[in-house]
């Protein structure tokens, strides 16, 4: 299966706003709030990589520049330099075996206010395949790529999604004649499904907007879709999480202090 997915792209939308976490996303977009010390950009992309994934297009807006600069540099940055400060000059060290991971990334200027279909509707043309994988850039999760893309195959439908049981905000309660019998600090929710993004998208998905329709991914094409029976669901149960506030920020950073996190082991679960 990873031998497959190297010829799939992944679109990672990454041009909102992020008006919900103000305190990052005035300063920088959403995408490039670390997690560990790299954006939670960078967290999504790994994620994919480890099924083979290597071929990413991000729809950039809303400080897309930021994004720019950190991939137009990725490779210095990530690379051992030694700078003779009289000369100027700069000399590449071998780095052990480490370096800069083998991905190509397409940055594609969407709009600064765009709506996600627009986003995505605009970079169909740097897609070289009738299948693509697409994402927001804001959440990890330990979803199996390869086994999202044999649903996705084997369904017959232009898109499917993933379907995730979220978090809880707030602790759990059991109560029984007034009295608590359990207490579950943040569970994981036992209601309905949600979209978690990491969705399979075949081109034609988009055939019914015109040039002009800036419309939302989720109204203006996925309910389409639902609408038309050609939408399927690949239901994850493992670990999901988003970023829209800092204590999830938090929550993700402090996953990362045992080791490597769950979004980065394909192992996990």
């Amino acid at each position: 299966m990873t031998n497959d997915l190297k010829d799939i792209p992944a679109v990672i939308l990454c041009g909102g706003l992020g008006t919900r976490f103000a305190e990052e996303t005035t300063i920088r977009p959403k995408p490039m709030v670390e997690i560990d010390n790299r954006p939670i950009l960078w967290h999504i992309m790994s994620h994919y990589a480890l099924f083979g994934v290597r071929r990413f297009i991000l729809c950039l807006g809303y400080k897309g520049d930021m994004i720019r600069d950190y991939f137009l540099h990725y490779w210095r940055i990530n690379r051992d330099i030694e700078v003779n400060l009289k000369s100027g000059t700069a000399q590449v060290l071998d780095n052990g075996g480490r370096g800069p991971e083998d991905w190509d990334v397409v940055l594609a200027e969407t709009g600064r206010l765009s709506q996600t279909g627009m986003r995505i509707r605009k970079v169909l043309d740097r897609i070289d395949s009738p299948t693509f994988f697409a994402t927001y850039g804001d959440g990890v999760s330990t979803v199996d790529i390869g086994a999202l893309y044999e649903a996705h195959r084997k369904s017959g439908r232009l898109a499917t999604i993933t379907g995730v049981r979220p978090s809880s905000r707030f602790g759990e309660l059991d109560i029984e004649g007034g009295q608590i019998k359990t207490f579950q600090e943040k569970p994981q929710s036992q209601g309905g499904w949600i979209n978690g993004g990491f969705m399979v998208l075949e081109k034609p998905a988009f055939d019914h907007l015109g040039p002009a329709d800036d419309v939302s991914l989720e109204r203006g094409v996925l309910e389409v879709l639902a609408d038309r029976e050609q939408l399927s669901v690949h239901c994850h149960g493992g670990f999901w999480q988003c970023m829209d506030t800092a204590r999830e920020r938090d929550l993700l950073n402090e996953m990362c202090k045992g080791g490597t996190p769950p979004w980065l082991r394909r192992d996990a679960e």
